[in-house]
């Protein structure tokens, strides 16, 4: 027996250099989501009351439908680290964790995909 602990396997290996990423993306995106929120509700405040064929000749503009997916994609990104986070630290199971951090990220993908094929539907005229 020894008096040894875990820590000594673990010592020469220094970190996995994974954290600052993860910590930068959820800020960046986090702060993305923060001004294109503000033109996302400008928008829909501004087509508030309007008809079919006024939104969708607003969203056929290519700066706005540009915008919109922009929100998309850096809303589903937060969304998958967000909940990545949660989901590392509540779920204990090893098998649980890894089965529901593939559900997260493929609910992001299907949430991002949908988003943006109803946005370019939209914006083509579809």
């Amino acid at each position: 027996m020894s008096m040894r602990t875990p820590l000594k396997d673990v010592r020469r290996l220094g970190s996995a250099k994974e954290g600052a990423d993860h910590f930068w993306t959820q800020r960046m995106t986090g702060a993305a989501n923060l001004v294109l929120s503000l033109f996302v509700i400008g928008l829909v405040v501004s087509l508030a009351g309007a008809g079919h064929a006024a939104v969708a000749s607003t969203l056929s503009h290519p700066l706005v439908g540009l915008a919109l997916i922009l929100f998309i994609c850096s809303a589903a990104i937060h969304m998958r680290i967000g909940m990545q986070v949660i989901i590392e630290d509540y779920i204990h199971g090893e098998g649980a964790k890894i089965a529901l951090l593939m559900l997260n990220t493929f609910f992001a993908i299907a949430v991002a995909a949908a988003s943006v094929f109803s946005i370019l539907k939209l914006s083509f005229g579809g």
